[in-house]
């Protein structure tokens, strides 16, 4: 089998803090040898810098503040994130978007810093790495404001209509596929929309700790990279493609994308 790039590792929760040197080689054992370290807060970077340096040739790293932490963005924020752009060197800026399912933060945080990284985003020629939930028309509405500007854009954790997947395309956004479609009960619409997605903007991701896949047999439920062959197999059944032509192209995408 050839290489996978797993696009959404969030190494930094706890629940990898026992044993995720094992982890990661477990991984690569498993054929997945590209690893994107996702940042969700600020303080996330030290954590984050310390694994991309164990494990240098693996490891591909954002640096931004997820909408469930918008309310902890204020005024020095978006300095901060240009410092480490300066002197860290991120794939990407992210992972901000915006969460309207828990509202975790207020609307009117996570409509601010999520401009805010935007604009980061396009002073410093960083791709956006996108979070959306429950909250596209505001999202898509935002991004537009700066259509003529934006950088290179992935939708991390796609879940939405075709309706949705049709304007992310429209702007060229790239879209990340998660094991979430390998739940056949509940997403009869997300596995028939996933079809239109051209293979050239697709990547996959375990956005590990979270969205073990229903169907994967394994004891307890955290997911890890090494499950991402088995999401790949899956896509590429549904997008009727075959396995190793998928891991290769997206394998190369993310690899264009993030470098």
């Amino acid at each position: 089998m050839n290489k996978l790039f797993d696009i959404a590792c969030n190494f930094t929760s706890d629940r990898f803090d026992e044993d995720l040197d094992d982890v990661i080689i477990n991984a690569i054992s498993n054929n997945v040898d590209k690893f994107l370290l996702v940042s969700a807060e600020i303080k996330d970077i030290d954590k984050i810098l310390k694994i991309k340096n164990s494990y240098t040739g693996n490891c591909f790293f954002t640096s931004g503040i997820h909408p469930h932490h918008a309310n902890d963005f204020n005024e020095e924020t978006p300095e901060h994130l240009e410092n480490i752009i300066l002197m860290h060197k991120p794939n990407a800026v992210g992972e901000t978007g915006l969460d309207f399912f828990r509202n975790i933060s207020s609307y009117e945080n996570q409509i601010y810093a999520f401009e805010e990284q935007i604009k980061i985003a396009i002073k410093h020629s960083k791709p956006l790495f996108l979070h959306q939930r429950d909250s596209h028309n505001d999202f898509i509405k935002i991004l537009k404001k700066y259509k003529d500007y934006l950088p290179k854009c992935v939708v991390h954790c796609f879940t939405g209509s075709k309706n949705e997947l049709d304007e992310y395309l429209e702007y060229d956004f790239f879209v990340g596929l998660t094991g979430w479609i390998c739940d056949e009960r509940r997403n009869h619409v997300l596995r028939e929309t996933v079809k239109s997605i051209p293979i050239e903007k697709l990547m996959i991701e375990t956005d590990c700790p979270y969205l073990i896949p229903r169907n994967i047999k394994t004891k307890g439920n955290r997911n890890e990279p090494s499950f991402l062959p088995h999401i790949a197999n899956e896509v590429s059944m549904l997008l009727d493609i075959d396995k190793e032509t998928l891991i290769d192209q997206t394998y190369n995408n993310a690899i264009k994308f993030f470098n």
